[in-house]
């Protein structure tokens, strides 16, 4: 997958001074890249035994949503508050940066149901453990969490531990 480091591009300084942002929409921009990026994510899923995949907002969704149609599985958002129309779970977290909120569908999936989780970035594992919980308070179970890049040296991993994580680069 190191291929796919050439459409990931570093922004420094944003979204705030120290911060090295690694930016995807090189990669979206690319039809080469997005595929490459996708087949990845089939490949690594492929036996995976999951029954939902959920896309965290925003980022997630553009790679959660067609891997979703791709492997034949329902699409679930997980979005910042306020924005879904039907009744919600919520659960409030810390960012590298700041605190945020994420809700679910109360009905996202069924009692029992196993998640695959999917976003752009794991940095220090708020969002995701944030999805894992809200996942786990309507009933079901995340199985896997995956994502195009890793920031391995933020320990997001280990604070998302025992769910099986894989990423595409790891930096």
């Amino acid at each position: 997958m190191e291929a796919l480091k050439s459409w990931i591009r570093d922004v420094p300084d944003f979204p705030k001074p120290g911060i090295v942002f690694k930016d995807i929409t090189p990669l979206l921009h690319s039809p080469e890249g997005f595929r490459l990026c996708m087949d990845a994510f089939v490949e690594a899923h492929a036996g995976d035994s999951f029954d939902v995949i959920a896309g965290v907002e925003s980022r997630g969704f553009l790679f959660g949503a067609p891997l979703a149609l791709r492997m034949g599985k329902p699409f679930v958002p997980v979005r910042k508050p306020g924005k879904l129309p039907w009744k919600t779970e919520r659960v409030e977290y810390a960012l590298e940066y700041g605190t945020d909120a994420l809700e679910v569908h109360v009905d996202a999936a069924e009692p029992g149901s196993r998640v695959l989780v999917i976003d752009d970035l794991l940095a220090t594992g708020g969002t995701v453990g944030a999805t894992i919980e809200l996942f786990e308070r309507i009933g079901a179970v995340v199985v896997g969490a995956s994502f195009v890049v890793e920031l391995a040296f933020l320990g997001g991993r280990d604070r998302i531990a025992p769910v099986p994580t894989q990423s595409l680069l790891i930096y």
